[in-house]
Parts: structure tokens; sequence; C-alpha cells
């Protein structure tokens, strides 16, 4: 990574802990900021599209981007690899002011160790009962899956402290975390200028 000009915000938190709405919101108010759009082994879930909600290439195809040193970050999570291919990423830093990207702990552990600049914020949820709530309502995830995305959880609040803040989304009360986080970026932004 050489000539880096965007501002590159993490967010993350658990499964169903928020990160997609959240970002979505921020997007419509922050003047030339994107989504970076992550590459996966997954497959599509209903209504996914490739080059929008993901890249999805197979898991042969990620190996390689491995192999070759393509990604910047990767992480194998729930059977899937994702990753963040450097190349893409380098041109969303050079053409947008703020670049979203939801990676994992993992991945911004990964992003530290490779000195990758970057403001992360950590959406923590108010209990785990409102993380499996969420999962349940999108539905297609078996009993266990849920419980080991619960399991995940926890360590990822667990290894959350070196983000740069941590924020509790609370239920029902969006507008006030996605106000938060504005402010956040936005002051970034300003001692950046």
């Amino acid at each position: 990574m050489t000539n880096q000009t965007g501002l590159l915000v993490i967010i993350s938190s658990p499964s169903g802990g928020g990160k997609d709405t959240i970002i979505n919101a921020l997007l419509r108010i922050i003047p030339r900021s994107v989504r970076f759009i992550t590459t996966t082994s997954r497959p599509p879930r209903p209504g996914q599209i490739d080059g929008i909600d993901y890249h999805f290439v197979s898991s042969d195809d990620f190996k390689n981007k491995i192999a070759h040193n393509e990604l910047a970050e990767y992480n194998f999570y729930a059977n899937n690899y994702y990753g963040t291919e450097k190349s893409l990423l380098e041109q969303s830093l050079q053409n947008y002011s703020v670049i979203f990207t939801q990676i994992d702990v993992n991945g911004k552990h990964h992003f530290d160790q490779a000195g990758i600049s970057h403001l992360s914020i950590f959406l923590l949820p108010e209990n785990l009962e409102v993380i499996k709530n969420r999962i349940e309502k999108r539905g297609g995830i078996s009993p266990e899956l849920i419980e080991e995305r619960l399991k995940i959880a926890e360590k990822e609040i667990a290894e959350s402290k070196d983000y740069d803040y941590r924020i509790v989304n609370v239920q029902g009360k969006l507008d006030e975390t996605i106000k938060q986080i504005a402010a956040i970026i936005n002051g970034r932004l300003a001692d950046n200028a």
C-alpha cells in the first residue's frame, strides 16, 4: 500500500451487530464515501449480487490470491474465506474521501500488522440475546450455526479492546449510533485536512 489518501474506516461487530445498516446510513450522509467490496469464497445469499455485496470467487481462486500475495488481509470464518484485495483497496483510497470496510477483528489486526492506516470502530451489542434475535430473523441459519456465531461473537468482543472506538449499538437507537459515528469520522477528516 503506497499513496493512501482516503480515510479507511473499519466498522466491525459480531454477526448481526448492525454493520450493514450503519454503513448504508453513513454512505448517505458522508460525502465522497464508498463501501469497500470484500472478496469471499462464500456463495451468494439470495438477492446478493457479485461486485455489489461481495466479489464472489471460488475457494481455489481465493487460495490462488493468497499464494500470489494479492490480499492486504484475509480470514477464514464459518468455513469460508473473506479478504481485502490490495489493488481494489488502493483504487478506492485514491478515488474516495472515506472508504468503509466491515472486516472482523482478525482483519483489523492484519491491517495493523501491514501498517495500513485506518480508523477502527467496533459496534458492541447490548447483550448477546440481541445478536441471537437478529441472526434468527435473517433466517436460513441452523440453531447449531447460530450457537457457533454467538461463541465467535463473545471472542470478537473480547478481542475488540484495541479498536479506536467501541460503541454500543442500542436496539431502537440506531439514529444516535449513526450520528455518533458520523461525528467521529468528520472529526478525523477535519484533523487530516
